[in-house]
Order: structure tokens, then sequence, then C-alpha cells
């Protein structure tokens, strides 16, 4: 599909840089099969499940993976900063290099402050490769949670563009840009469906006698990325580690087999749980990589309901939630938030959206 038709004019004021207090108070718009519209608060969502249905959560810990030092080893140092993107092993990292243009394979960038004490005082990692789009791999001089540690320390949280373009990460985005499910370090970037949980609703979701799942799915930066390509045929996904135990799987297909649906909580869970499925919509245990790429004509088969944010034009989560309820559905609840001052991306509001009933007839809850 031509990517054009996923692009829409938002206005910059629409764009959360500071997360809802307490995070459930988050506007949801709802979102119905046939198109009809309603609004909502994060904290309804049990009344608008069922007992029986499953939500199912990541449970993925966003690292402090933006460093910030200096090329060294050279005549001039110019400043390099680098969000990591992907671990390779116990030293090696694929990251994004800004200003990429100053690097060459064989560099030496030192990050940290020298003031600061870090194991050895600083971290150094050589430039090992140099691909497209300011993409490089990073061989550090720490190994295994040597390294871990240094990146904790020296790092801070991975704000999406959008965020840190309009204000620098503070102490406040260390607890904010974290899910109270986060478990399992390596995300880049937060499930950002996630952030509207409290122990609050998370009470009321099981008093009302609904499953709450972990799988987990470690995002990456690519998440943030549009896709430039004219066509959706030409955009290549970037690959995401992922895992569900045997345990999660059997009793989501249980649960599903007695009528209750699957709940996915957020795009990672969605995606993740696709990837895991059979044909016939059957979970089976998973532990691999995946780049699946979904968009309108996709054929949906373990998630019958979807919580997420409101996504980039031309993204492929804007294309994703394009697929689950339809574009042009999509593109009215979408202006419809923009007029009704929703607030967009990680930090922003929810929409709950609900698929089509399938051929086994499951019903959905009017809104």
């Amino acid at each position: 599909m031509r990517t054009d038709l996923f692009d829409f004019e938002l206005p910059a004021s629409s764009i959360a840089l500071r997360p809802a207090s307490p995070r459930d108070s988050a506007q949801m718009l709802t979102v119905q099969p046939d198109g009809a519209l309603a609004d909502r608060v994060v904290a309804d969502l049990p009344l608008m499940l069922r007992p029986g249905d499953q939500l199912v959560v990541n449970d993925t810990k966003v690292i402090a993976a933006q460093l910030k030092g200096r090329r060294i080893g050279r005549e001039t140092e110019p400043k390099i900063d680098a969000t990591l993107i992907k671990r390779l092993d116990g030293s090696r990292w694929q990251a994004l290099a800004k200003p990429a243009k100053k690097l060459s394979p064989g560099d030496v960038i030192r990050f940290g402050n020298e003031g600061k004490v870090c194991l050895l005082g600083h971290l150094d990692a050589q430039v090992e490769h140099k691909g497209d789009d300011g993409e490089v791999t990073l061989s550090f001089s720490f190994h295994g949670p040597t390294l871990d540690s240094a990146i904790a320390d020296l790092g801070s949280p991975p704000l999406p563009p959008y965020i840190a373009s309009k204000r620098a990460p503070d102490e406040r985005d260390e607890a904010d840009y974290q899910t109270m499910f986060a478990a399992n370090e390596g995300a880049v970037a937060a499930p950002t469906a996630g952030l509207h949980f409290t122990e609050a609703l998370e009470a009321a979701l099981r008093a009302r006698g609904i499953g709450i799942h972990r799988i987990t799915l470690h995002v990456g930066a690519g998440t943030f990325l549009p896709v430039k390509a004219e066509d959706t045929a030409g955009h290549k996904m970037h690959s995401e580690w992922g895992t569900i135990s045997r345990e999660t799987a059997d009793a989501l297909n249980a649960a599903r087999a007695a009528g209750g649906r699957i709940v996915a909580v957020g795009t990672t869970s969605l995606r993740l749980l696709e990837s895991a499925a059979a044909e016939d919509g059957t979970i089976g245990p998973f532990a691999d990589e995946t780049a699946i790429f979904i968009t309108p004509g996709y054929r949906f088969r373990a998630v019958d309901i979807l919580m997420t944010n409101f996504h980039l034009p031309r993204s492929t989560l804007f294309m994703l939630v394009s697929a689950f309820s339809g574009l042009d559905t999509m593109k009215r609840a979408y202006a419809h938030a923009i007029a009704g001052g929703y607030r967009f991306y990680s930090y922003g509001d929810a929409c709950l959206l609900f698929r089509a009933p399938d051929k086994l007839g499951r019903e959905l809850i009017p809104a």
C-alpha cells in the first residue's frame, strides 16, 4: 500500500511531554467494529471487558540506552550521541549515532563524564561497522554484567525524539518511562500502553475476573521510525527479541477456548502474540526474534482487542492499528481525538480497539 495513505496532520500541541497523573486517569477512546466511538478514561477498562477476558502485558524493562560521549584519538574530538538499539553479544551493540558523519570504522568513542565515577571513570567503544541512516556497531571495552552496570550508570532514559527534541530527560523520566510490569531488561523504548496501569487498576481488573499475563518483547528504537519508502512493501522492519512461556501460552489458549477474549496491551504484545500464533489462532511458546510487519489485509489470529496509544503519522504502528480496525475508521478516530484534545504518543492517552467478531460469533460489549 502507498505510505502516504497513512499520513495525517497532527498539531504539535497534541504531543504529550509528561504522562497523566495518576496514570489510569488518562483518556481512552473506544473504537467498535462498526466505527462507533466513545470517550472514556483508562480506569474504565474493567467495565469495558468481561469476566474471563485475558490481558497480555509486555514486561520488558527499558535500559538507560542514551549515551553521550566524544570521539577520541584524532586531532578533533567531536561530541557523539549514541542510542543503543540492539544487543549483539556480551560486548557489542547496534546503535544509532549522531552525528554519524563524524565516525568511521575503527574510531573510538569515550562515553561518560570524566568526573562521574563509573568503574574506571568512563566507557570506551570502538566503531566496528558503520551502516546506513546513522547505524553503527559498537564494540565496548567491558563485557556482560560489567558493561550493563556501566551503561546503567552513564546512560539516560532514551526518550522518543518527539519528546527529547522539546525537553531534556530528567529524573522523573526514570520512573515515568517504565511500566509497573517492567522486569526483564533489554528494551530501548517503553511498551507505552502499559504505562497507563496502576496497582488500583490491576486490582479492579482481577476483581472483575480478568486475567493478566506477562510476555516479553524487547522494544527497539525502530518503533519510532517513520516509513520512508513510498510503498509499505519497501519498508524493512527491525527485528526484536521476544519470549512467551509454555505456561502462558497454555493459559491463554484455555481461556480463549472457554470464550474469553485476548486483550493485547500495546502493539508490542500484539506483534509477539501474532508471531507465536498458528493459523487456527493457537498460541505456542516462543523464544526468538520477530520482524512481523502488520498492514491492512493482515488476518489477525490471536488477538481480539487491542489497547494502545496514539501513534505517529506514516508509522508502522499506525499501519498496524489501521489493519486491526480499518484505515478509514482509524483516521476518523484520530481526527476525533485531535479535536477532543487527546494527548498523543508515548506519554499520551489510550484507545481501546475492538476487532470484528470472528466466525465463532464472540460478541463484543458496546461502548
